[in-house]
């Protein structure tokens, strides 16, 4: 069986479906491959099952890449507000969480039962639980699955990276890109879990459960400016989450200690003035307000007053305002959000996500080298680098 499309789509999540339903709605005849039992598996994971499907705040600065103005075009043609209409038109009940994020009322799988609809209307075919063998380009794209070869002048890569391996994520991607010449940005692990040494998890994660407010920052590197991200911090049993953490991890080089205030906007010395007494005692009750009790007294027995005097107090606050940790490591693909890194979006139109060198040939969605920060960016960007592809069609 070799039939003949406008344009192959590999991959059911939400890049792909979006550049779908756009290239459908041209007229275009359009087949998405998906190797999964099912489209949009990720979709219906995210946002704790009930999606953060954008954000309104979403601009440039609020994702990484080599290139930091290759993600403008596509965002500025594509915005929240695009999206939002969607989900309205489809009477999806929503709301804001907090700082522009959106979420479903119901759940996440109200958004891919959308997308699939869109894709319905549209005329497009999706093919579940198809793996794909070979892929050669001549005059057009051939594809070859396990039972049938399909034909199209247009591929569109929407593979995804490597995090979540249990719900199907493979070097596709990645192999593709190489195989037409592509370069990349090395992937790595992105929004993820940090994990401590042998010795600080003996010290710290007896504390797994314990949450605080933080500030969490890097200094910043050539690539990358310095980024701080004030949000929660959770003790893990192997070392630290929660979202500042989850944030900064994308920024984390691997080498340098990341940087956590655990009294934001807080001048103890100050509130010790204001109490009338400074001691070794009244120092321990401030800690106590300040963090929770279990890690408070876990910090005095790690971190111990020295003494009564103006350094000793001004030591002891710089510690708490200024605490490095040095990771070993993170959880890895398993745990990871995203996959930072991906196709070199140098090789790519920022106009059209099609590659320079190999015509008709499109990568979209988190297999490119654009990666968001935690809160609905990620999406955000799947949905307005699908459409751009769309649109070219």
């Amino acid at each position: 069986m070799n039939r003949k499309y406008d344009v192959i789509i590999f991959g059911g999540g939400a890049a792909g479906l979006m550049c779908a339903m756009e290239a459908g709605k041209r007229g275009r005849r359009v087949l998405v491959l998906e190797r999964a039992d099912r489209i949009g598996k990720k979709i219906l994971i995210s946002g704790g099952g009930r999606c953060n499907f954008t954000n309104l705040r979403t601009g440039p600065e609020n994702f990484l890449s080599a290139n930091r103005h290759f993600a403008k075009s596509a965002l500025a043609r594509y915005t929240p507000a695009d999206f939002v209409r969607l989900v309205e038109k489809h009477r999806i009940p929503y709301h804001e969480k907090k700082l522009g994020q959106l979420f479903c009322d119901r759940a996440a799988s109200d958004i891919t039962a959308m997308l699939e609809q869109e894709c319905r209307d549209a005329g497009v075919e999706i093919r579940c639980n198809t793996k794909v063998s070979e892929v050669l380009k001549n005059d057009q794209f051939t594809v070859q699955a396990e039972d049938a070869s399909f034909g199209a002048p247009r591929l569109v890569v929407a593979t995804g990276g490597l995090s979540i391996a249990k719900i199907g994520a493979t070097s596709f991607g990645y192999d593709l890109a190489r195989q037409f010449g592509l370069k990349i940005e090395p992937p790595r692990a992105a929004l993820v879990p940090l994990i401590f040494s042998e010795r600080e998890r003996k010290r710290w994660c007896d504390l797994a459960g314990v949450s605080t407010d933080v500030v969490a920052s890097t200094r910043g590197t050539k690539r990358n400016t310095k980024q701080a991200f004030r949000e929660k911090m959770l003790f893990t049993h192997h070392g630290i989450s929660g979202p500042a953490i989850l944030q900064i991890s994308s920024y984390w080089d691997g080498k340098e200690p990341i940087h956590l205030d655990l009294a934001p906007d807080r001048d103890l010395t100050a509130d010790l003035r204001t109490r009338g007494h400074r001691d070794q005692s009244s120092w321990k009750l401030l800690l106590r307000e300040v963090l929770p009790r279990r890690f408070a007294d876990r910090w005095l027995e790690t971190y111990p007053l020295a003494g009564n005097s103006d350094r000793a107090f001004a030591d002891a606050e710089h510690q708490l305002h200024a605490w490095k940790v040095k990771p070993e490591g993170t959880e890895g693909y398993g745990k990871a959000e995203v996959t930072a890194g991906g196709v070199d979006t140098g090789e790519l139109s920022a106009k059209t996500m099609e590659a320079r060198k190999v015509r008709g040939l499109f990568f979209i969605g988190e297999v490119v080298d654009v990666t968001g920060q935690l809160g609905g960016f990620n999406f955000q960007w799947a949905w307005a680098s699908g459409f751009c592809a769309g649109q070219a069609m």
